[in-house]
Parts: structure tokens; sequence; C-alpha cells
């Protein structure tokens, strides 16, 4: 399958390139999608960040080369773009368990980590709802983060940056800003919701934005402001979740889904820009929408 096709081949980059610089954008190209679309998938289908996968892979190689060839730390750390020998030593250390100097003596026991493949398995265990949905251009605005996608701090998370409004009182300001919600939506929805991916903002790092609906009766005045293009969206509704208890479970089970399941089955492909979190419910119990944005192969 083309899906599967086109991961493969970001991995194949990767392999050819870690012992050297690797682009993240290259490896995109590679897949046929955007960097944040391939770090997305990618930690989806094998449950670890690419950034830790070329990391553990990288390591793994260098622990070869001191049993095999005894290659300086100082020309390791190099060529596996460390910063230093003390920074490549560390993060040797945490992996293997052991020293670089140590595991280049007879004996000494280190770890492998292989390659990864692809490739579809059928599931089947229950059924997936979805719905597919064509939006003309609308309007949102709202309250921005820029977070990042492997180990390196940004800025707030989406997660952080939700709790930073309703602490700070930013949440109910957007609230009361909002207006109505527009006619393309049910209005028994929350006026409340998440964008990501609306913008680039760099390889390693994707926007997120907590957001309303623009309608005639708004007040953007001080929020960020974002255009969203016509689109055919995949919608896949969750079943009603206690806020306290499930959203968590609920929102990874869902995009989890779509990439491991539906995606690499379907007749669609991920299509770049905007994702939607549209929530609904009362207080204490609520509902979940997501909008992945899809092209038909």
């Amino acid at each position: 399958m083309d899906f599967i096709r086109h991961m493969e081949n970001a991995v194949a980059y990767i392999e050819e390139n870690l012992m050297g610089k690797i682009d993240i954008n290259e490896a995109a190209r590679a897949a046929c999608c955007s960097a944040y679309n391939l770090q997305r998938i990618f930690s989806y289908l094998t449950d670890i960040s690419l950034s830790e996968y070329i990391r553990k892979r990288r390591l793994s190689l260098a622990a070869l080369e001191l049993q095999t060839v005894n290659s300086k730390i100082a020309d390791l750390a190099l060529q596996y773009g460390y910063e230093s020998p003390a920074a490549f030593s560390r993060a040797f250390a945490q992996f293997h368990g052991i020293s670089p100097s140590d595991a280049g003596k007879s004996g000494a026991t280190v770890k492998s980590y292989p390659r990864i493949s692809f490739q579809l398995v059928v599931k089947g265990a229950y059924a997936m709802n979805y719905r597919l949905e064509h939006k003309e251009a609308f309007e949102v605005f709202g309250i921005e983060t820029v977070s990042s996608l492997t180990e390196e701090k940004a800025g707030l998370s989406p997660a952080e940056l939700w709790q930073e409004c309703h602490k700070d009182g930013r949440y109910e300001k957007l609230f009361s800003d909002s207006g109505t919600l527009p006619g393309f939506l049910p209005q028994d929805l929350c006026k409340i919701h998440g964008m990501v991916n609306y913008r680039n903002t760099g390889s390693n790092t994707f926007p997120y934005l907590l957001f309303a609906f623009r309608s005639e009766d708004s007040n953007t005045e001080g929020y960020q402001v974002v255009q969203v293009p016509a689109q055919t969206y995949a919608v896949f509704p969750s079943e009603h979740f206690s806020w306290d208890e499930d959203f968590g479970a609920v929102l990874e089970t869902l995009k989890r889904r779509f990439y491991t399941e539906w995606l690499p089955s379907s007749q669609y492909e991920k299509a770049e820009g905007p994702e939607f979190e549209i929530y609904g419910g009362t207080t204490e119990y609520g509902y979940l929408e997501l909008w992945f944005p899809v092209v038909k192969k």
C-alpha cells in the first residue's frame, strides 16, 4: 500500500543518514507528507517518537562500533550528532547502562535497537464510527501556543494551555467574546475548541489554538485570527465520557485509531491543514469529535 511504502521510504532515508545529518523535512518528503504529519504518524504507528527512534538507532550503532572498531568516543559523538563527548557519554550510559569506555571491553553487554519496518495488520476488534464532511472556508480566533514534537521543551503543551487559560481567566474571556456558533455546526456544542497544524512553525514544533468560531457578534480583538480554507474532513466522534476520568484516554484512542486503523486501510490520504478537536457535552460528561483533513487517493 502507498501508506506503508511512504513510511518505509522515510525510514530508509533515516537509516542512510544515521551517521550524518538527518533532515526531518527530507524524511517527510520521502514519506510524501509534512514533517508534522510524519512525526505524528510515526509515533502512533510505533509507540515511539521519531526523534527517540533516531537516538536509539544511533546509540545502538555506536555500541557496535565500540565493540568492533574501537572508535574514539570524541569521533562517535561528532558522527552521531552530539554537541560534546560528555553529552554522548551521558546518553550512551542512559541507554546501554554502561559507559562508552566500558562498552568497548571484552564481554560487555549492550543493547541492540533494530531498524523499524511497517506492515498493515487487520485488527477488526470493533467498528469505528466516522463520517466525511466538506466544510466551506471559515474563520476562528483564539489563544495560541507552539509546542514541541520532540523531547526538547518549546512552549506550553496543548493540555498546559487549557489548564493555564482556565486558571488565569482567559478561557472565560474567550467564551464571552466567542459569539454565536456558525450555522454549519450543531448549536448544542461547546463554544471553545482546539485546533492544530494550521501554520508552519518549524519541523520539530506545531501550533495549537484554543479557539472559538468567528461570527458576526464575536469580539476578536487581541486574539490570533486564523482563516481556514475549504476542506473535506474525516470526522471521528467519541462516546460520552467523564471529563475528570476519561478525557485523555478518549482523545488518544481516537487519534491512534485514525492513524493506525482507518488511514492505512481507507481510500483517503491525510491532507495538510488544520485539524480540530470539537467539544460538546455538559460540565460532567463530555463529547468529542476529531476532524482530520483528508483527500481522495
